[in-house]
């Protein structure tokens, strides 16, 4: 069977599809994978978030209407649009390593162990406000970084690179963060962050690792497995197949790392989804190793606008993710739209551009024939996609969609 496969982009139709030469289903989970997410990790994660004020979990939606349309059994989708009223699933993140770093630091001041129930109460409130935190962000990472730092009580300067909206930037700054905007790509506002914070003694909180760079990002990911976590434990039967939107990667990761560690060799078949012009995984996993993608990597899929996959997460991806899909913009564009305005009476979803590529690659997957063999898709199939943000940019959703997020929830696209 062909190991890659290319369709022509023409509108919501084209993709690359290759079949990962590093993964098995049988490899085993590592002491070096343990070291960066494990079991005692996600515990800790939970029983901390779980503990914050608003903490519901998001919602697994079956869409059985969709699943027969395109020719599946079960098709599960978690909506993280109602994460902490931040509208996506890196609420769980971001916010959780600023907690994590600002308990460090005062242990650190103190010289003895600080409950992290003190630093959320804000016992230590003048140690903490002497801190300030920073990152690079498409827009969900950076509000979940600023929030987490309005409510724990620390300074916040967030780096967004030129591609970034006027209105992710205002929901940034509404959480009390200086924004300062970049020259050039996400990657170029990564290293500005870094060199910034390198300079005026400031903490970066990066959702992506790099050489000299790895502990934080451990915790971002960690919070994100929370939500893997949640998803799985509502299923009623393991799934065979998982499709993800990847970016840097920490968060397909944390789904990656839960469903091993759960089925062991019986886990999930795992795909990764990212734009054409973005397809860092793509690039890597052919390559065998990280390659990074050059130039403007522009996409209507901001949040996944990458061009050099995290350095944790390809520790994990390389064994455990089966495969890569490299999609064109207008098929998230049609998924988006799609949840819109569902048919046989699924409930209408509200979904950011990019919270649909896992979801775009699963249909596109299925009208090929020569895809559906490669991935093992059928009748029989059981998939879940993680929809990971709602209109985090309401403008930008009203003009693709046609509808606000609140016409769509009332049902007015239908």
């Amino acid at each position: 069977m062909t190991a890659e496969i290319t369709r022509a982009p023409a509108d919501a139709e084209g993709f690359t599809l290759l079949l990962s030469p590093l993964a098995r289903r049988d490899a085993p989970w590592t002491p070096t994978q343990d070291a960066i997410l494990s079991a005692a990790g996600l515990q800790a994660a939970h029983d901390t978030i779980s503990r914050w004020p608003g903490y519901v979990e998001t919602p697994l939606v079956a869409l059985p209407g969709l699943a027969a349309e395109i020719g599946v059994a079960e098709l599960h989708y978690k909506d993280e649009a109602g994460r902490f009223g931040l509208g996506s699933f890196k609420a769980l993140g971001g916010a959780y390593a600023v907690l994590k770093l600002l308990q460090r630091e005062v242990e650190t001041a103190k010289g003895h162990p600080v409950p992290m129930a003190d630093i959320v109460s804000g016992a230590h409130a003048d140690l903490v406000a002497g801190i300030t935190v920073c990152c690079a962000t498409d827009g969900n990472h950076g509000r979940s970084v600023a929030w987490g730092a309005q409510n724990f009580g620390c300074n916040c300067v967030i780096f967004i690179h030129a591609a970034v909206s006027e209105g992710r930037k205002e929901a940034i700054e509404a959480y009390g963060a200086e924004v300062r905007r970049c020259a050039g790509n996400y990657d170029d506002s990564v290293r500005e962050a870094q060199e910034t914070a390198t300079r005026e003694g400031w903490f970066v909180v990066s959702d992506t690792s790099y050489p000299g760079y790895m502990e934080i990002p451990k915790d971002v990911m960690q919070g994100y497995e929370v939500m893997a976590a949640e998803a799985f434990d509502a299923l009623a039967a393991t799934p065979t197949h998982v499709f993800l939107q990847t970016g840097v990667g920490g968060m397909a990761a944390a789904v990656a790392a839960n469903a091993v560690r759960r089925w062991g060799a019986d886990r999930p078949l795992i795909v990764l989804c990212d734009p054409d012009l973005s397809a860092c995984w793509l690039d890597s996993l052919r390559a065998g190793r990280p390659t990074p993608v050059e130039g403007d990597l522009e996409t209507i899929m901001a949040g996944l606008a990458c061009g050099e996959v995290s350095a944790l997460a390809w520790e994990i991806l390389k064994d455990h993710a089966d495969a890569v899909m490299a999609l064109p913009d207008g098929t998230a564009l049609a998924a988006m739209r799609r949840l819109a305005a569902p048919k046989a009476g699924d409930p209408p979803i509200v979904a950011g551009e990019s919270a649909v590529a896992g979801l775009a690659g699963l249909v596109a997957a299925m009208g090929d024939a020569e895809a559906r063999a490669a991935l093992g898709l059928g009748p029989a199939a059981r998939v879940v996609v993680f929809g990971t943000e709602g209109d985090t940019d309401a403008a930008l959703y009203r003009d693709i969609v046609g509808h606000t997020a609140a016409q769509v929830r009332a049902g007015a696209a239908t």
